[in-house]
C-alpha cells in the first residue's frame, strides 16, 4: 500500500491556518514552508488574505485546484465538517492535529466516530486526529508543529505518543541521527502502525523501521505487515505498558501462566520484530543499523586495554546468547608475535594499560580480518598513557579497508577519551561509555541476521481428517445446556475430532452403565467426577485409578458419588467418566488461551501437577504457526531433556508432538468460541502420544 498523497503530495491544504506566531495553525503553514517542501500550499482561515507571505482561502472549495493531503487543526467539534469539505474538495489524505475525541470520553469517541465514517465516504485516509502530524524529510514536508525538524537520513520513526516524538526529534539534532520520515500516529482511528511500516518497508530512502507503541490496533494486520516487512529491513519496536496489572484472571493453566506482555513478545519474535527494551536501546540499535553492515553470524571479539572491562563485556556477550569468537591458530600466533608477552591473545585480546596506537592497530587489525570473528567491539579505558584520538585514527585507518564487518567503540569515560570518541562518531561508528549497550546493539544486528537465514514461511498446514462438525454440535450442545466449561468426555471427543489422540472417555450415569463402558474400552480404567464446578477432583475424591474389574467399577461409582456429596451437598454432577488407563509417558502440556490482540496462543511445556510451579512452557501464536517454529517451541523447554532421552529412557516421538501441536494450533483457529483449552497431562511415548486429560472453556 503507498501513501504517497500523505507523504509525497503535490499540493497541501492546512485547514485552522493562522496568522498569530504560536499557534498551532502559524507552526504547522511556517514548518511546511520552512522544510522546503516544493508543492503547493493553500492556508485555510475564512478571516485571513494572507499568512506568511502566502494567499488565504476561506475554504477548500475556493481553492479550486488539486489537493492531495489536508492538514486540519480547528477544534474537534468542527473537524466533522472540515472533513466533510475535504471530502467533497477530492482531498485524498487527512491529517487531524486537533485533540478531544476518545481521549476525552464518550462523547469524544462519538465524535471520531463521525469523522472516520465521513473519511470512509470520500475514501479518504486519515493520520490520527489528536497527533503531532507527519514529516517526510526526503521529500521534503513537514506537515507537523514540532519544534524541530530533524536532518535527513535513513530511519523511519513511528510513534504513538506525540510528547515521545518531540522529544525524540529534539534530542536528534544533538546524536547525529538522520530521519527519513516521521508519523505521529495518535488516536489510530484509521491509519495505524501496521500502515505505515508497510509503507516503510517499500520506501527506498528506508533503511530501518523504529515504533514507540502502546497497543496494536489491529493484531492480524501487524503480524502479516510485520512478517513481510522484517524480512526486507530491520522493523524495531519499543512496547510500553508491559506490567502484569494487565493480566486476566484464567481458570486453565495456560492462561494462568500467560502474562498481559506475552502475547506481544510472542508476536514480536513470529513476526520478525526486535523488541527494544528501553527508549535508548530503540535509537542505539538504529544507529548501529544504519552505519554498520549486518554481520555474518553471533560470534563477536573483543579488544581491550582493560581486564575488568573485558571481562564485564564478556558476560554481557554470553548473557544474551551470543559467543566470544575463536580465533584461528594463526591469528592467535601472529598476535603473540606483535604484543607483548604480558598481553591477552586469546578472546578477549587485551593489549595492555600502555597499549598505544600500534599495538591497538596491530590487534584490531588480526582480530577484524579472522574468518570466525563476525563483529569486534573495542574498549578503551583512560590510563595516563592513552591517547584517545591517536589510537581511535589508528583503529579507523584500518576499518577504512575492512568494512564488511560491523565494528563498535565502547570509549569508557568522559572527557579524556573525548576526541577519540568524536572522531569514531564522525565516521560513522556507534561509540558507547559502557559496554552494556553496544552488546545489545550487537545482538540486535545478529538476531536481524538470523532472521535473513530463516527459508521463507512453510505452506500452511494442510490436514485432511478434521471432523469439524463434531466439534460445532458438541459446542452447541454444551452453549444451549448453559455450560462454559466442557465435561473431560466432550472435551476429548472435540479433540479426537481434530486427529490429537485421546484416551477413550465416555460419561455413566448408572453404576452399571459405568461397568459396561469398562468393559468396552478395556481394563484396567479411571474413574471420574463430571463436574465442571469442580476444579480439583483429587482434592474431593473424585478420582479412582487402576479398577481392574466390572465389579470394581460399580463400586467406584458409588464411591465417587458419595465422595463429592460429603463436599458439596448440594451440587448435581452430570454422572462419573470411564476412561482407559494408559501406560505412563513423560507428562507434558499443551495448552492454548485467547488473546485479545492476537488470537489463540498456544503452550507447550511440563505437564502434570507440577506444571504452575516449574513455569517450564514455551508459547508460540497459533496464527500461521509452522512446524518449524513448533520444533523450536519444544526445544526451548527443560521438557526437551527429558524428551531426547535422559538417563537411559528411551528418546520420545517429537514428530509426534509437534503434529499434535499444529492440530490444537488448527483447532483453536477453526473456533473462536474456544477460549481456553488444556491438554495436561498428554502422555508421550517412543512411538506417539495420548491425551489423557482434555479441559474446554467456550465464551
Amino acid at each position: 500500500m503507498t501513501l504517497s498523497s500523505l507523504l509525497k503530495p503535490e499540493a497541501v491544504a492546512i485547514v485552522g491556518a493562522s496568522r498569530t506566531p504560536g499557534k498551532i495553525g502559524n507552526f504547522l503553514v511556517k514548518n511546511i514552508i520552512e522544510s522546503g517542501y516544493g508543492g503547493k500550499v493553500y492556508p485555510i482561515n475564512p478571516r485571513e488574505v494572507e499568512i506568511e507571505g502566502l494567499k488565504c482561502y476561506p475554504d477548500l472549495a475556493a481553492v479550486q485546484k488539486k489537493i492531495d493531503l489536508a492538514v486540519v487543526a480547528v477544534p474537534a467539534a468542527r473537524t466533522p465538517e472540515a472533513a466533510e469539505q475535504c471530502g467533497r474538495a477530492g482531498v485524498k489524505g487527512l491529517v487531524v492535529i486537533s485533540a478531544g475525541f476518545k481521549e476525552v470520553g464518550p462523547a469524544g469517541m462519538a465524535l471520531e466516530k463521525e469523522l472516520l465514517r465521513i473519511c470512509r465516504n470520500y475514501g479518504m485516509r486519515l493520520v490520527g486526529p489528536n497527533c503531532v502530524g507527519v514529516i517526510d524529510t526526503h521529500t521534503p514536508l513537514n506537515a507537523s508543529f514540532s519544534g524541530t525538524y530533524p536532518q535527513p537520513g535513513n530511519i523511519a520513526f513511528i510513534s504513538q505518543s506525540g510528547a515521545m516524538l518531540v522529544a525524540i526529534l529534539d534530542w536528534s539534532r544533538k546524536s547525529r541521527l538522520g530521519f527519513s520520515k516521521v508519523i505521529s500516529l495518535g488516536n489510530k482511528t484509521d491509519l495505524n502502525e501496521a500502515d505505515f511500516i508497510a509503507d516503510a518497508a517499500d520506501d527506498p530512502e528506508t533503511k530501518v523501521i523504529l515504533c514507540y507503541i502502546e497497543d496494536v490496533a489491529d493484531g492480524s494486520q501487524f503480524l502479516e505487515v510485520a512478517r513481510a516487512a522484517s524480512r526486507k529491513k530491520p522493523v524495531i519496536v519499543y512496547k510500553s505498558g508491559t506490567s502484569a496489572a494487565g493480566a486476566r484472571a484464567a481458570s486453565s493453566h495456560t492462561g494462568a501462566l500467560a502474562g498481559s506482555d506475552l502475547a506481544y513478545e510472542t508476536a514480536f519474535r513470529q513476526a520478525g520484530v526486535i523488541r527494544a527494551r528501553s527508549m535508548a536501546e530503540l535509537f542505539d540499535l538504529a544507529g548501529a543499523f544504519v552505519t554498520q553492515p549486518v554481520p555474518d553470524g553471533d560470534k563477536v571479539a573483543v579488544v581491550t586495554n582493560a581486564g575488568g572491562p573485558g571481562i564485564i563485556t564478556t558476560d554481557n556477550i554470553e548473557k544474551i546468547n551470543l559467543k566470544m569468537a575463536r580465533f584461528q591458530k594463526e591469528t592467535t600466533e601472529a598476535l603473540r608475535a606483535r604484543l607483548p608477552a604480558a598481553a591477552a591473545i586469546y578472546n578477549p585480546v587485551d593489549v595492555l594499560g600502555d597499549g598505544g596506537p600500534d599495538r591497538y592497530r596491530s590487534a584490531f587489525e588480526l582480530v577484524l580480518a579472522d574468518p570466525g570473528v563476525d563483529s569486534v567491539l573495542v574498549l578503551l579505558c583512560p590510563a595516563a598513557a592513552t591517547d584517545s584520538e591517536k589510537i581511535a585514527r589508528a583503529l579507523l585507518e584500518v576499518q577504512r579497508h575492512n568494512r564488511h564487518k560491523p565494528v563498535f567503540g565502547v570509549f569508557l569515560g568522559g572527557e579524556f577519551l573525548g576526541k577519540g570518541r568524536s572522531l569514531f562518531e564522525q565516521a560513522g561508528i556507534p561509540c558507547f561509555t559502557f559496554p552494556e549497550p553496544a552488546v545489545l546493539a550487537i545482538g540486535g544486528m545478529v538476531r536481524f541476521s538470523q532472521l535473513k537465514k530463516i527459508p521463507a514461511d512453510e505452506p500452511a498446514e494442510q490436514f485432511n481428517n478434521l471432523q469439524q462438525d463434531i466439534v460445532q454440535n458438541t459446542l452447541e450442545k454444551v452453549k444451549n445446556e448453559g455450560r462454559l466449561v466442557l465435561l473431560g468426555s466432550e472435551a476429548a471427543r472435540v479433540v479426537s475430532a481434530y486427529g490429537i489422540p485421546a484416551a477413550p472417555i465416555h460419561l455413566a450415569t448408572t453404576p452399571e452403565e459405568a461397568a459396561e463402558i469398562a468393559q468396552a474400552i478395556g481394563f484396567p480404567v479411571v474413574m471420574k467426577v463430571a463436574s465442571p464446578q469442580i476444579m480439583h477432583k483429587t482434592d474431593v475424591g473424585g478420582i479412582l485409578t487402576n479398577l481392574q474389574t466390572a465389579g470394581e467399577v460399580r463400586k467406584g461409582f458409588i464411591q465417587i458419588s458419595e465422595n463429592v456429596h460429603r463436599y458439596f451437598p448440594d451440587l448435581a454432577i452430570h454422572g462419573v467418566e470411564v476412561q482407559k488407563m494408559m501406560p505412563r509417558g513423560d507428562e507434558v502440556l499443551i495448552g492454548m488461551t485467547r488473546d485479545v490482540q492476537f488470537g489463540p496462543l498456544i503452550a507447550f511445556g511440563l505437564g502434570g501437577i507440577y506444571v504452575n510451579l516449574l513455569k517450564d512452557v514455551a508459547f508460540r501464536l497459533a496464527h500461521r504457526l509452522t512446524r518449524r517454529e513448533i520444533r523450536s517451541m519444544i526445544m526451548e523447554t527443560k521438557a526437551y531433556t527429558l524428551l531426547r532421552g535422559y538417563r537411559g529412557e528411551k528418546p520420545k516421538d517429537i514428530k509426534s508432538l509437534v503434529e499434535i501441536i499444529a492440530r490444537a494450533a488448527r483447532l483453536a483457529v477453526d473456533f473462536p468460541a474456544i477460549t481456553e483449552m488444556d491438554i495436561n497431562p498428554l502422555f508421550a511415548y517412543p512411538d506417539g502420544a495420548v491425551a489423557l486429560d482434555v479441559k474446554i472453556t467456550i465464551s
